[in-house]
């Protein structure tokens, strides 16, 4: 499963986010939308508006979850 975190430059939530994904050993992909704002224009369209957001697979989120952090921690585990 390919995991995307869709990060702005100093969002503190996006960087509570990155470092539990990489604490927890769990992959993920990085998009800055200050770098690609088609991005953010796309997750608009799709109803977001905070950042980051996490879209892994049919699962997604925005805001800092640890919660579902975990629960891809745990299916990253069993895969």
């Amino acid at each position: 499963m390919i995991i995307t975190i869709y990060t702005r430059n100093d969002c503190v939530q996006c960087h509570a986010t990155k470092r539990a994904m990489e604490s927890r050993g769990v992959a993920f992909e990085m998009v800055n939308v200050d770098s690609v704002p088609d991005a953010a224009e796309t997750l608009r369209a799709k109803g977001f508006r905070q950042l980051p957001v996490v879209i892994a697979g049919e699962t997604s989120w925005s805001g800092f979850r640890p919660d579902m952090i975990n629960r891809l921690q745990t299916q990253a585990a069993s895969a």
